[in-house]
């Protein structure tokens, strides 16, 4: 086996069982992508003309009018919010984040108001569009969204994640409904989600994709939806998108990740990814002060996770050491510790090559062993972990 190219440039090889997230790297890229931005990388090409062929490729995935690829979901949210602003007036494009008219305002469920490690409303502010928050933290109802509505409002964005606030919101198709009700187009935020279609389906005008997480293509953003509104996204480009652009080999590996998409054993990765769930959780039942749960995905993507709740009197430990402990350790496992401070976090199977789920359940063990053990219970201030993160990222590169 060839070395591993993280130690040979001083990296951990960590496993991911956080699941696709951007700070380890999104996902692991198949083949096809790879294979297609190789291909790329030594020629040249006319970048409009391959977004012409790419438009093709997402409409046929997504069953919206258009698309192109972008850096991220998050330039999605920008460039779709900044098309909504100014049309496809070229001056206007060109002075954003400042504004040539006054019907700026988007419309954003309070409750969607999230961070994805940046807050969903910064990428609005930067097209130069004025967040207007619709409701309270925990609830929305009709009235809140149709009284937001004025003359000046360009647009209303609805957020898909597991981090949004699940109960008391409007859902999709109301949220669509009042808004085009009203004439405002609606950009959905579906960054992490398996379901190429239903946005579009829901009636969303513009729907936007991590191209780099379930669809295991390169570091990108997708742009679906409407020609229109896609095409005045798009014009960005000559705007505050230069900032955002891609290269060849993105746009390119793109375009094989979603026709890799279209050909895969769906089926058989479910199956499999099960496999490694029951040996997780045969490896943790019985475990003094550790309860393992098969839990579906919050979104209604296709894949299930282990919820790992611990009773800290009982496994001698917290939750949130034992995340840090099997992160320290070697090899570094990272689980899905964002909600950690309530005594569980998650494991998630979707990220994994063939044996490491082993090596997972391996160091559960091993570590958790190692907490029975001790004299004393393991359990350190909450508040430390977040200053710790912060303090470190304040002093990088040292």
């Amino acid at each position: 086996m060839s070395e591993d190219i993280r130690t040979s440039i001083g990296l951990r090889p960590v496993i991911n069982v956080s699941g696709t997230m951007t700070s380890l790297g999104a996902s692991i890229v198949v083949p096809e992508a790879v294979a297609a931005m190789s291909s790329i990388l030594p020629q040249f090409v006319e970048i409009n003309d391959l977004q012409r062929k790419a438009s093709a490729v997402i409409a046929r995935l997504t069953g919206g009018e258009a698309g192109f690829v972008t850096a991220s979901c998050s330039a999605g949210i920008s460039l779709a919010v900044a098309g909504a602003i100014t049309g496809n007036n070229l001056l206007a494009i060109e002075k954003l984040p400042d504004i040539v008219s006054e019907k700026n305002e988007v419309l954003v469920q309070m409750g969607h108001v999230v961070s994805y490690g940046a807050p969903v409303d910064q990428a609005i502010r930067l097209a130069g569009g004025k967040v207007v928050l619709v409701g309270q933290a925990t609830s929305t109802h009709r009235f809140h969204m149709e009284h937001a509505i004025t003359e000046k409002t360009a647009a209303a964005v609805y957020v898909v994640s597991h981090h949004v606030v699940d109960y008391g919101l409007l859902n999709l198709k109301e949220f669509v409904e009042i808004a085009h009700a009203r004439g405002v187009p609606v950009i959905v935020d579906a960054a992490s989600e398996y379901d190429l279609k239903i946005f579009l389906e829901l009636g969303a005008d513009v729907a936007l994709y991590s191209g780099h997480k379930f669809l295991g293509g390169p570091t990108s953003g997708i742009v679906a939806g409407k020609k229109e509104l896609v095409r005045n996204a798009f014009l960005q480009n000559m705007g505050i998108g230069r900032g955002m652009k891609v290269g060849k080999e993105s746009i390119f590996g793109v375009m094989a990740a979603l026709e890799a998409w279209e050909k895969r054993d769906h089926a058989g990765i479910r199956e499999r990814e099960m496999s490694y769930l029951n040996l997780w959780k045969q490896t943790l039942d019985g475990r003094p002060g550790v309860t393992a749960l098969i839990e579906p995905d919050p979104t209604n993507n296709p894949l299930d996770r282990m919820r790992v709740i611990i009773d800290t009197d009982e496994a001698h430990i917290t939750a949130w050491d034992l995340a840090d402990a099997l992160g320290r350790g070697s090899p570094p496992i990272i689980v899905r510790d964002h909600e950690v401070e309530h005594r569980y976090f998650y494991l998630d199977p979707c990220n994994l090559h063939p044996g490491q789920e082993k090596i997972v359940a391996s160091r559960l063990a091993e570590e958790l062993d190692k907490a029975r053990a001790s004299n004393e219970i393991i359990a350190t201030p909450f508040e430390n972990r977040s200053k710790r993160r912060f303090d470190g990222v304040l002093k990088w590169p040292d």
